[in-house]
């Protein structure tokens, strides 16, 4: 393996196309202003480095980064690379991480709008992220320990696990498929709807219009906090431990609640059934 190490580059493509080797306490940054250091590369270590230069990292197999630091000028900084691990490290350019697989992120710091857009199998672990339209379109998703602040997160996401993480993001889970979030708070306005097969378990709920036109929603356990005008139009089983601030029209299932400050019912084509106490109360 090729050590490159305490060095700085700043010219276009300064290691395209390098295989098998160890960059270690290097700077990419300078006059030059060069992009696309290390694209088309194989086989890379990463480690205790620093990166203000433009797409650093496309088209790469096999790519570990450790306590490095990805700056707001570091724009788009992963696409279309391959088996990537991330630990205690800073990605703070826009658009940092897209259209790639299989990748590990870990104990490391996110501020990047659009980030993971069409991402493929990646594990995310005890990592905080400021982001807007966070993860969109991606799939198979493994989350834990992840705490989120930022509009439009999780649309159109597949096949995905959510467990220990904290979430203050409006418009979260639109259209998403096939989710499950687990010991989770989730805080917004407008979460998931247009959802399908989503289920919430031990989860704290905040936030206006929750759960609206969804199919197969389930939640197991969950409180919810705020929630006015909940479930609209959505095909739903619920039991809920906390009192709602109201529930309109839920389009099938059953909800179960403690109690309900005001339910709405006033739309003939709603049929779900809302327990309070044991009392069944329906269209």
């Amino acid at each position: 393996m090729k050590l490159y190490q305490d060095q700085v580059f700043d010219e276009e493509r300064t290691l395209y196309g390098a295989e098998d080797v160890n960059v270690v306490s290097c700077r990419f940054d300078g006059p030059a202003d060069g992009e696309s250091a290390l694209k088309e590369s194989r086989d890379i270590q990463v480690s205790d480095s620093f990166f203000n230069l433009r797409y650093p990292f496309w088209h790469d197999h096999n790519l570990q980064i450790s306590h490095s630091e990805m700056t707001d000028l570091c724009r788009a900084a992963l696409w279309y690379s391959r088996n990537i691990h991330i630990r205690d490290s800073k990605l703070h350019g826009i658009k940092a991480l897209r259209e790639c697989d299989d990748v590990v992120i870990e104990g490391s710091d996110i501020i990047s709008s659009e980030f993971g857009w069409s991402v493929r199998s990646i594990a995310m672990r005890d990592t905080t992220v400021c982001s807007e339209y966070f993860m969109m379109r991606s799939e198979h998703l493994t989350f834990d320990h992840v705490k989120l602040n930022g509009k439009y997160s999780f649309q159109y996401i597949t096949d995905s696990v959510f467990t220990n993480c904290e979430f203050d993001t409006k418009d979260a889970f639109w259209h998403a498929r096939n989710v499950l979030v687990k010991n989770s708070v989730i805080k917004g306005e407008y979460l998931a709807w247009y959802s399908e097969n989503v289920t919430f378990e031990n989860c704290t709920i905040i936030g206006t219009q929750p759960l609206c036109y969804c199919k197969g929603l389930k939640l197991i356990n969950c409180r919810m906090i705020d929630t006015d005008l909940a479930f609209e139009k959505s095909e739903v089983n619920a039991s809920i431990t906390t009192v709602v601030d109201s529930i309109k029209n839920p389009k099938s299932g059953v909800i179960t609640v403690p109690d309900i400050k005001e339910m709405i019912m006033d739309d003939p084509a709603a049929k779900g059934q809302i327990c309070i106490e044991s009392v069944a109360i329906s269209a």
